[in-house]
């Protein structure tokens, strides 16, 4: 036990400890400073604008980036629809795939492209390989599109006054080339020497310790386990997801993969503080996030070491902590560590199925997306926590009689208008998709295979994952049917793009404000009492919504089993 403890100490230390240099070359690739990667990538990039017919160099407001955002966006949707109705009949299919449905298709491509990757099908059959590198440029090309965003809002934070934001595309292929592509390269290194498979080849046929002969899937598995994690993607190439062991084959790939999710949601936060010149605020919003992460992640630890007390109560040594569900070489610490560090990132890949696990670790997988504010997705992390900024700007302003304002500019009606819409629609979304599935029992039960509290909260989990852009599952839910394909469709859709289009739109409306030098009368921003107020607000809005529905669930069913 003590052991692992280490084990997950180490991993958190080391992905601090990469992610602040990380986050200074972040900062530097967006500013458009000297690094040592440009004599690899401006030839690349270069090559892509020419063919493209892209003016790198064309400024864009605020409006213009959606615009071009959402253009990109819905032309990898389409295209993404096309290769999964039509894979059966497209080369790159050796283990011989069906074409995906439809609705699978229209959920599929929706979830992939808005860096979700919910899957209601498992890979290794669900996919041709054709697919999966779909699927693995996809990984790629959303994960930045929500670094871009971010390099929007850090250019409309640190200008005075202007509309003039950068190019998007410029932004977007940048956040592809040099900053997933490098840390991808070397995640997908270390597995390949492990033993994750990189081939175009079919099945694999092997003869057990039983006896019995058994095709085993392969394919391109390397290079997109690398991406889904530093993508925050998640995606599984099996349906296992990382609990496969060849997805994951040991300790030292689920460090790898860990601390490859990790990196680079955490080093946008000191990216900020490099970009802005405000490396004080940077710690501070480091500081209240990495409090959240810690609440959710030690109690889900201790929880799952202590075993489930019904198995002891039977006379079974249960002193291994809560093993259902998990993977022996990974341990009840390492996989209870994973469940929260993938539910706070909105990675949504899973070493271990997070259906099995007690009822409270599942409240705190739960919380952990619903709060959606604790380091978070690639770019998107600091998105929705600067909406949380906002608000605790506002909030403080109030309570002690100044004006709000952040960086210089005024906070006003309008912007408080667009960050309360944001942050309801989070809590609308997963509450309201959640009761109409309960509404409905003669089209959701057949899909439950739990019935009572537990049936409860894999509705909840799912419609809680979709809004958090996360991917993961209570797996005892059959989702792949009409319902759940389409309604999650639509959740997905709606939480992808208004949190990224609100905060845009409230950091481009405040760069065309006057800006207003700092005074002493100026609300400090940067201070550990004003991280309290941002963490006060968080867990605020997050118990006022969403703890009448846990107690329906998970805290229902802890209270049930003793």
């Amino acid at each position: 036990m003590k052991t692992e403890l280490l084990g997950i100490i180490a991993m958190f230390a080391l992905t601090v400890a990469f992610a602040i240099p990380f986050g200074k070359y972040i900062a530097k690739v967006y500013s458009g400073d000297k690094t040592p990667l440009d004599p690899v990538f401006n030839p690349i990039e270069k090559f892509f604008f020419r063919i493209s017919g892209i003016d790198e160099k064309s400024e864009m407001n605020w409006k213009q980036h959606m615009t071009a955002l959402l253009t990109i966006n819905f032309v990898w949707f389409l295209l993404g629809m096309f290769v999964l109705m039509s894979q059966g009949s497209l080369p790159f299919n050796p283990d011989g795939n069906p074409s995906q449905s439809a609705d699978l298709a229209f959920n599929t491509s929706i979830s992939f492209v808005v860096n979700c990757n919910l899957q209601h099908y498992s890979g290794e059959s669900g996919l041709s390989y054709l697919s999966q590198l779909f699927l693995m440029f996809l990984h790629f090309v959303t994960a930045g599109t929500g670094l871009a965003a971010a390099a929007i809002l850090f250019m409309a934070l640190r200008e005075r006054t202007t509309d003039k934001l950068g190019n998007f595309y410029n932004l977007l292929l940048k956040s592809c080339t040099r900053i997933l592509l490098p840390v991808s390269i070397v995640i997908a290194i270390i597995l390949v020497f492990n033993g994750t498979p990189m081939t175009f080849d079919g099945k694999d046929t092997i003869v057990n310790m039983q006896g019995d002969t058994v095709g085993v899937s392969t394919g391109p598995v390397a290079a997109f386990v690398a991406i889904k994690h530093v993508g925050t993607n998640g995606g599984g190439y099996f349906g296992a997801n990382s609990a496969h062991p060849l997805e994951n084959p040991n300790y030292l790939t689920n460090m790898a993969e860990m601390i490859g999710q990790m990196i680079v949601p955490i080093a946008m936060v000191f990216a900020f503080g490099f970009f802005l010149k405000r490396k004080k605020m940077a710690w501070m919003i480091f500081g209240v996030m990495t409090i959240g992460f810690l609440v959710l992640t030690i109690p889900t630890i201790s929880w799952e070491n202590g075993g489930n007390h019904a198995i002891t109560a039977m006379g079974i040594d249960n002193s291994s902590g809560a093993m259902e569900g998990k993977e022996v070489r990974l341990g009840s610490t390492a996989s209870a560590y994973w469940s929260i560090a993938t539910t706070v990132i909105s990675t949504g890949s899973v070493n271990s199925m997070h259906d099995s696990f007690t009822p409270l670790s599942g409240m705190t997988q739960l919380l952990a997306m619903m709060t959606n504010a604790f380091y978070g997705g690639c770019g998107v992390g600091m998105l929705n926590f600067f909406i949380f900024i906002i608000l605790a700007v506002f909030i403080s302003g109030l309570m002690v009689g100044r004006t709000p304002e952040l960086l210089g500019k005024k906070i006003e009606g309008r912007e408080m208008k667009i960050a309360m819409i944001v942050a309801l629609l989070h809590p609308l979304l997963i509450l309201a998709g959640t009761a109409l599935a309960a509404a409905f029992p003669e089209i959701t039960s057949g899909t439950l295979n739990n019935p009572g509290f537990h049936g409860f909260s894999e509705m909840l989990y799912e419609y809680t994952s979709s809004s958090a852009n996360n991917g993961s599952g209570f797996e005892g839910l059959g989702d792949n049917n009409l319902w759940w394909n389409i309604t999650t469709g639509f959740v997905l859709i709606l939480s992808r793009y208004i949190p990224i289009i609100g905060p845009i739109a409230i950091a481009g409306l405040m760069a065309n404000k006057k800006f207003i030098p700092e005074s002493a009368g100026t609300l400090r921003t940067d201070s550990s009492t004003f991280g309290v107020m941002v963490l006060a607000v968080i867990v605020i809005i997050t118990a006022l919504s969403f703890f009448p529905a846990l107690t329906l669930g998970p805290i229902a069913e802890y209270f049930s089993m003793r």
